[in-house]
């Protein structure tokens, strides 16, 4: 078995990363660079999310402090190993996975999360919108890469598995039994937590 050939012109993965010379056996070189591309925005969102949920764990306060605090934790791991997994699918598919912090804020398309020390129902509110984020782009990126790679496809799906499943979560704590969501609408982190904590939604 012998690797990809690099072509004459070689395609760049991500802009100012080196070119990848190789990829997996059987996928072109431009295919397999597109696919790190792919993956190198995933990895980015995983990182700053799982900074996000470690930044919300330590600031709720409130009531129902302990479920959230203790609910939160077992994101941050499991989003943790998301990030670790893709980092080493883009490693096999010879790029090179970046996860430094400058490169994360220039490359991110979002801004940092905006809530501070906050109640329970408040940073639940943001996390609503932080969770659709991700989860919306993860389904992009599903589809992207699904008639390229089927490999990568589904270790994406298996992410998507769990971050809806921790979607629900955040969710259950901001839906009445009529099956509104408090922060249903914002746009915003600061929105979405006002909305959350309004008393007269009456979750």
């Amino acid at each position: 078995m012998t690797m990809t050939e690099v072509t004459k012109d070689p395609t760049t993965a991500l802009d100012g990363a080196p070119e990848i010379q190789y990829t997996i056996p059987g996928m072109k070189l431009a295919d397999g660079a597109q696919v790190v591309k792919n993956l190198q925005e995933r990895l980015n969102a995983l990182t700053d999310l799982h900074l996000t949920l470690k930044h919300v764990h330590w600031n709720v306060v409130g009531p129902n402090f302990i479920g959230v605090h203790e609910m939160i934790d077992p994101q941050v791991d499991a989003v943790r190993e998301m990030a670790d997994s893709v980092a080493e699918r883009i490693a096999a598919m010879g790029g090179s996975p970046v996860g430094t912090p400058g490169h994360l804020v220039s490359q991110r398309s979002w801004e940092d999360y905006s809530i501070g020390r906050a109640g329970t129902t408040e940073h639940l509110g943001a996390l609503d919108l932080v969770y659709q984020g991700v989860i919306a782009d993860y389904r992009a990126a599903i589809e992207s890469v699904g008639e390229i790679d089927p490999i990568t496809e589904d270790m994406l799906i298996d992410h998507s598995t769990d971050l809806e499943q921790f979607h629900w979560f955040v969710r259950a704590h901001l839906e009445n039994a009529g099956g509104q969501v408090s922060s249903a609408g914002a746009t915003s982190e600061v929105q979405a937590a006002a909305q959350a904590g309004d008393k007269r939604f009456g979750v």
